[in-house]
């Protein structure tokens, strides 16, 4: 399902779509509050290298009325505007910076095909030219562009399964498929020479999404060498070499359990592995400086950051100087393995892309044993709220992550937020969050968990719901819940849980099944009911979802009805609200409508609003608009009224779907 959580990357839609309830405002003295500053002040949500000696770097801001684009140069320091209407969380540019890259989409649905724009002066210029012509619309799952600025491998997923295309953007009519599979494939990444291209893969273990690694030969479409650890240790591609001819591949293991790096060279077979056997929980592989031997990793235990350089000659690893934060964020579902990256510049110097709670992402330079320094940084957002990191511990003796902030003004709290991310293969990493440090501005106390299922904790834990889903990650939703009583920061009469996709499914899940230990739930764009959804789903969801879940639904109905927050809408004993696009093939209309009915014939609370968008739009208007909906519901909550009288009834039929 994934869902980017609901700011920074994390936001909802592909364009910013005005929601279809009335607009509502932060009026009266709350509009010159800080929460209104906040909520009206730009700030970039990530910074995606563009690899190449052209040293840039895709800046996407979130903006006042949705997306915008900037590149960034890594010689001058300096960030060009890209005047481009229709800028997504993927959008990204050629590796010559004459087009930008994205999926040509207008309702947001992510189903359509990858389109370049061409730029010219700061400004998208010209006919969009379609990349895929006479293909069938599709999702993406994976894009390149090749170092000559003209070859682009795309991987995507429809009816037929799950394909590698290579296209150019010159000759788009010459598009050919280079890999085809009926089980999952991700992220494809080209060699330097753009001779072979590496593909995530399951052909090995079909239906169960622990990737092997499958090298192709470009020009003939023959697999030149598959990497697999066997079905309990999935690998996954990070990067080629630089060089031309040189065709060895950083990877990402779990042998251990745990995410290490290793080089691989598909045309010998040779393999190097690097252990890092002293530290304890995951190093993720960032990028490698391969004309250096040096590889940039994050050691991440209990959810916080520290980053180490490997030298592959030497066989020695340093500890690298730099301020606290997270340096990356990873992705999962979507056109690129992370949503932004620390990384190597061309000469070997070490791009810092880092994020913290209180700030804004920004770049910071650093090499040899030198303390980093700040090249790039924002405009200054009001002051903000650094959260602490503390572990639980659920009634299984699972450990999760939660993160907390609490408003300066301790007499005056108005109650407590807790947050689930989306995914769930997902994770919430110490980064600046708009609607977080609302709350925070406006006396909430805001937590937000990693349960199980969440990334960068090990493959168990990141695996735990399979075959179980909403079981474990309720458990964990509980124990966040005693830990913040047992802290005296949360009370049942005004403690309100809330997310986006995965995350709203678990807000749906957690009233059903908690049902005594929450004032009110916000589920945006929320799974509330697998069964309706599932014939709504794009086909790749569908075969994710058919792995998690772990039977189909004519295998075994119960299990999909017992995953499915349908089903305990008679439990519920608080108000519930929904916030759904009209053109989600992640979580379809049709099954939220379900979900309104159901509760309202129950007798329950439930309020549905649609907005015209897909999954993920952006846009700090619509940030606010929603913030302000979920102000005055929960003030509605405290004061014991209702939410459905809000609006018309909520169970009104949602518009018709788009074809998958």
């Amino acid at each position: 399902m994934c869902h980017r959580s609901r700011t920074p990357c994390r936001g909802w839609s592909r364009c910013c779509m005005p929601s279809r309830r009335p607009h509502l405002r932060l009026g009266g003295p709350m509009s010159h509050s800080r929460s209104a500053l906040r909520l009206r002040t730009p700030y970039p949500i990530l910074i995606r290298a563009v690899r190449g000696e052209a040293d840039q770097a895709v800046v996407i801001t979130q903006d006042i009325n949705g997306l915008s684009l900037s590149l960034w140069n890594g010689f001058t320091r300096e960030l060009r505007p890209v005047d481009f209407a229709q800028v997504t969380y993927a959008s990204t540019t050629t590796t010559d910076g004459a087009y930008i890259l994205d999926l040509h989409d207008p309702t947001g649905s992510e189903v359509g095909h990858l389109h370049a724009f061409p730029i010219s002066g700061g400004t998208s210029t010209g006919a969009a030219r379609d990349l895929t012509p006479g293909r069938l619309p599709y999702s993406i799952r994976g894009l390149d562009c090749a170092l000559n600025g003209q070859t682009i491998l795309l991987t995507i997923g429809d009816d037929d399964g799950f394909s590698a295309v290579l296209t150019h953007i010159d000759t788009p009519e010459g598009q050919r498929v280079i890999f085809h599979s009926p089980h999952e494939a991700w992220s494809g990444i080209l060699s330097a020479d753009a001779e072979l291209a590496a593909i995530e893969t399951t052909s090995h273990n079909p239906g169960v999404r622990r990737f092997a690694v499958t090298v192709v030969d470009v020009n003939t479409a023959e697999v030149v060498a598959t990497l697999s650890d066997g079905p309990l240790g999935p690998v996954r591609p990070v990067r080629f070499a630089q060089q031309p001819g040189d065709q060895r591949l950083l990877v990402s293991t779990e042998v251990s359990g745990f995410a290490r790096p290793a080089v691989w060279n598909p045309i010998s077979g040779e393999r190097t592995d690097v252990a890092f056997t002293e530290l304890v929980g995951e190093v993720v592989a960032l990028d490698w400086h391969s004309a250096t031997g040096r590889l940039l990793v994050a050691h991440v235990n209990e959810g916080i950051h520290e980053l180490y350089e490997h030298d592959l000659n030497s066989g020695e690893s340093v500890r690298l100087m730099h301020p606290a934060g997270s340096f990356f964020e990873p992705d999962t579902g979507a056109e690129y393995p992370v949503i932004w990256s620390s990384y190597y510049a061309p000469d070997g110097t070490r791009r810092l892309v880092r994020g913290s709670w209180d700030a804004p992402l920004e770049i910071l330079e650093s090499s040899g044993g030198s303390e980093p320094t700040v090249v790039w940084a924002s405009r200054t957002v009001p002051p903000a709220t650094a959260l602490t990191s503390h572990l639980i511990t659920s009634s299984d003796q699972t450990q999760s992550q939660l993160w907390v902030g609490v408003p300066a003004d301790t007499t005056a709290r108005k109650g407590t937020i807790l947050e689930v991310h989306g995914g769930p293969n997902l994770v919430t990493v110490d980064r600046y969050d708009a609607t977080a440090q609302a709350w925070i501005d406006d006396g909430w106390v805001y937590a937000s968990l990693n349960y199980r299922g969440s990334v960068t904790f090990g493959r168990e834990f990141r695996e735990k719901y399979w075959g179980r889903v909403g079981q474990g990650e309720i458990e964990d939703i509980a124990a966040a819940v005693d830990w913040l009583e047992q802290h005296h920061l949360a009370a049942r009469e005004s403690l309100f849980i809330t997310g986006a996709s995965y995350g709203g499914f678990l807000t749906l899940m957690a009233l059903g099944t908690l049902p005594d230990r929450f004032a009110g739930g916000l589920a945006h764009v929320a799974l509330a009911d697998w069964v309706t959804a599932y014939d709504q789903m794009s086909p790749p969801l569908q075969t994710a979802w058919r792995g998690f879940i772990g039977s189909t639904y004519a295998d075994d109905p119960q299990r999909w009805r017992d995953a499915s927050p349908i089903s305990y809408v008679e439990s519920l004993r608080a108000p519930v609200w929904l916030n759904q696009g009209e053109y989600d093939t992640r979580t379809p209309p049709k099954q939220a409508a379900a979900y309104a009915q159901a509760v309202k014939a129950s007798g329950g609370d439930a309020l549905l609003d649609w907005f015209p968008g897909g999954h993920m739009p952006g846009g700090l208007a619509g940030m606010a608009n929603d913030y302000a909906r979920m102000q005055q519901l929960t003030a509605r909550a405290l004061q014991g009224q209702r939410w459905d009288s809000l609006t018309i009834d909520p169970t009104v039929d949602p518009p018709p779907s788009p074809p998958t």
